[in-house]
């Protein structure tokens, strides 16, 4: 399993923060060759399934989520925390990302734990340094450059 880990500290209020992660199709708009479509009506919450279609040329796979955690922040500083499930038969495991208020701004810690079907086990350490990358750089455009912290 590929795990990874990426921290972003960021001039904004954690709410608005909150509903930038939260806009599954602006994801799809920020990873390369990908397009998110939200399958569940209606606001987020837990049961709200949705998939990320990548393709490059005639190659492509669907990631589906769930949301199985959602508890936004809260306005007495509690931590807000997303969880979700990858179901695809390429793509399994489970992301997770915190907001938490700081002062005038917030700290944004995005986790992900990866299996890619047909892709050997030694080559996790490769795709935690490829996922850093093209998540922390989503990561950035959906909080509009934030300011890296790890």
């Amino acid at each position: 399993m590929s795990r990874f880990r990426v921290e972003r500290a960021v001039a904004l209020p954690p709410a608005e923060v909150w509903r930038r992660l939260t806009d599954w199709p602006a994801h799809g708009e920020r990873i390369p060759f990908t397009r998110t479509t939200v399958l569940t009506p209606g606001p987020n919450r837990v049961g709200t399934r949705f998939t990320a279609r990548t393709r490059v040329g005639r190659f492509g796979f669907d990631d589906p989520m769930e949301i199985v955690r959602f508890e936004p922040p809260g306005p007495e500083g509690r931590t807000g925390v997303c969880g979700l499930e990858k179901h695809g038969r390429v793509v399994r495991g489970r992301a997770v990302f915190e907001v938490t208020g700081t002062g005038p701004g917030s700290r944004v810690v995005w986790r992900e734990e990866l299996r890619l079907r047909g892709v050997p086990g030694v080559l996790d350490p490769v795709l935690a340094a490829v996922g850093r990358v093209v998540f922390g750089r989503a990561l950035d455009g959906l909080l509009g450059n934030g300011t890296a912290v790890g």
